[in-house]
């Protein structure tokens, strides 16, 4: 007698549109697997929900959901206090030519400053650093890569837990169609 009831009325699109497409699918059961794994119960979480509506509505996108979903872990990263600093390089304070992350600090990094050290570092893909940046082959990769290793050292990992199968999948099924 106590329970409340609420009626739910669907506004946009039906999502019933994405269960045509297995990429679409395998990206929206990585975002909800990476959400559900790492976002606190019972706790609000605003800017998690804006970006799981804007991916939502971005799925059916073939050519841009993929960038939308390294934005939206990298977001998650941000609302759970372990975002990525990539407003200058870590080494010099240069704004410009930034190419790298450091996979310790998550702070971008320079091609001058960066060049020595290369191979230890994450690559940063154009598209995370402005809302206008392209996207080039690899960069969806890249931007996965360096999504996931933040995600897996800082909170999986503090979980005692792997990133999710279904990101692993994700990662698969976008390799297996080319778009990494």
């Amino acid at each position: 007698e106590q329970l409340g009831s609420a009626t739910l009325e669907p506004a946009g699109s039906d999502p019933s549109d994405l269960f045509d497409d297995p990429l679409a699918l395998a990206g929206l059961a990585s975002a909800a697997a990476v959400a559900a794994g790492v976002l606190p119960e019972r706790e609000p979480q605003p800017g998690a929900f804006a970006a799981f509506e804007a991916l939502g509505g971005a799925l059916r996108h073939d050519d841009i959901w993929p960038a939308v979903y390294v934005r939206f872990e990298a977001g998650i990263l941000q609302a759970l206090g372990f975002g990525l600093d990539l407003s200058r390089c870590a080494a010099t304070g240069a704004v410009d030519d930034l190419v790298w992350v450091s996979p310790r600090t998550g702070r971008a990094v320079s091609r001058a400053a960066g060049e020595p050290y290369r191979d230890r570092l994450l690559r940063l893909p154009p598209f995370l650093l402005s809302a206008q940046g392209s996207l080039s082959p690899g960069d969806i990769g890249d931007g996965l890569a360096l999504t996931g290793h933040f995600l897996d050292r800082c909170l999986f990992s503090a979980l005692n837990r792997p990133l999710p199968a279904a990101r692993v999948w994700l990662v698969d099924k976008l390799t297996e169609a080319g778009r990494l």
